[in-house]
């Protein structure tokens, strides 16, 4: 009987750029601009700072670009630093249902190991592909299983996607990718307690699983075994953390190649967790709509699914006066009010600075929840604020999915605005400029080193 990490492994090795649907394509793309972008202004700040050291003292070969330096370092440590600069704003594509981040890993690690071997934009862009897919689909076949449980779903399938982005690069051998996989169920991990306080191991994840899954794939190329029924298996993946029989739906694996998640992303608009921005567009909405002002406001209540509280709303009293700035990026209540007074959530909004406005935080005191059974999570993100003013007048919208997504997508001029944003902390504009054309046309370069040169 096939395992289902030899159909994983198949639908890798078998992938080519051709076959895949041009809107996939396309959006891969941008997924990789957007990627570059977040990790090279992660790499002005100071948790970006501390990782990319800590990759160049950890060195090796010299193979791949420490993004926003002129350092190099092993591929797989280079995509520890990388993967964190990428994710650690939470300000990149997610995946519905599966609730995965998968550029900080697919498209790093593909970037990576491609400029280790020198290998060609359309040959890096497959490996991306590939890594995004798998990754998507590891977490599709457990939604909302791994939160349910204290885990981070992108640190946990992270590791199966890198794996698959070095593999393809790395052209593993048909017989070694069950071993490969077998290894990243070893590999895998990552806790959500960072909610509790707002530290910064959530940054961490997806670099550390990149950094995991080319270490698997290069102790399977030399025949270190790994059990092939790492994700059926008894003791298998799922199961060890938190689905099991019941909960993990195993054949979405084998839609591998039959139906494709990347155009299904969405971007983000704003820096935060995911789950947060139909609320915080619905408050942009009722601000714009009726013109309010914040002290006139009495109550805010949102409809919530159970799923959302532990993340986003508990403990009450650290969601409404977030103790850090990282932290505010996981509440609805300061994610909230910053929207409804400053009419704008970009990442001057999750600083230092801003989580002590006095007159946000007097907002964020009145946000409410209220438990929604309707709401159909993980598998939608939807959004509903009612708002009581002081003279009784009640202000509702709802938002049924995130903008970005495949129901209300971002135009690309808008992908690429943001990247220019992005870039700029980092770069001179004619190189941000430089990079745009690049991703654009990165299945014809002939090497993805040309794109690596140009991010310091």
């Amino acid at each position: 009987m096939e395992r289902y990490s030899e159909k994983v492994g198949a639908f890798v090795r078998g992938l080519r750029l051709e076959e895949v649907p041009p809107g996939a394509v396309d959006k891969a793309k941008l997924v990789v601009l957007d990627t570059l972008g977040i990790a090279l202004v992660s790499s002005t700040m100071e948790f970006g700072r501390m990782a990319l050291d800590v990759a160049s003292d950890l060195g090796g070969a010299r193979e791949s670009r420490l993004i926003g330096t002129r350092r190099k370092a092993a591929a797989a440590n280079a995509v520890l630093a990388n993967g964190t600069l990428a994710h650690g704003l939470d300000y990149d594509d997610t995946l519905e249902g599966a609730i995965v981040h998968t550029g900080c890993c697919g498209v790093i690690t593909a970037l990576a190991v491609g400029e280790a071997l020198g290998a060609s934009g359309k040959r890096v862009l497959e490996a991306a592909v590939a890594g995004m897919e798998v990754m998507c689909k590891v977490g599709l076949v457990a939604p909302g299983k791994f939160h349910a449980r204290g885990f981070h779903p992108t640190a946990l399938c992270a590791t199966f996607g890198a794996a698959a982005a070095a593999g393809k690069l790395y052209k593993l051998e048909s017989s070694r990718w069950t071993d490969a996989f077998g290894i990243c169920g070893s590999q895998s991990s990552g806790i959500i307690e960072y909610l509790a306080d707002g530290s910064w191991t959530k940054r961490l994840h997806p670099g550390w699983s990149a950094h995991g899954g080319i270490i698997a794939v290069l102790l399977a190329r030399r025949g270190f075994r790994g059990p092939a029924s790492v994700f059926e298996g008894r003791h298998g993946f799922y199961r060890a953390f938190g689905a099991g029989e019941e909960g993990a739906n195993l054949d979405r694996l084998a839609e591998l190649g039959k139906s494709w998640e990347i155009p299904r992303l969405a971007f983000k608009s704003y820096p935060c967790g995911s789950i947060s921005h139909p609320y915080m567009d619905c408050a942009l909405k009722l601000r714009e709509k009726y013109s309010f002002r914040p002290e006139q406001i009495e109550e805010i209540t949102c409809r919530v699914a159970e799923g959302t509280v532990h993340r986003l709303w508990e403990p009450i009293q650290e969601k409404q006066k977030p103790s850090s700035s990282y932290g505010a990026k996981f509440s609805l209540p300061y994610s909230i009010a910053v929207m409804l007074v400053r009419g704008k959530a970009g990442l001057e909004e999750f600083s230092d600075k801003a989580i002590r406005d006095l007159e946000v935080l007097a907002v964020a005191e009145k946000v409410r929840y209220q438990l929604d059974p309707t709401i159909d999570y993980p598998r939608h993100f939807s959004g509903h604020v009612r708002i009581r003013l002081k003279d009784g007048t009640v202000r509702e919208e709802s938002q049924p999915h995130p903008r970005g997504g495949l129901e209300s997508p971002l135009p690309p001029e808008e992908i690429e605005a943001k990247f220019r944003a992005n870039a700029g902390f980092a770069l001179p504009e004619r190189k941000v400029e430089k990079i745009v054309s690049a991703v654009r046309k990165l299945e014809r370069l002939r090497s993805v080193r040309e794109l690596a040169k140009l991010l310091y």
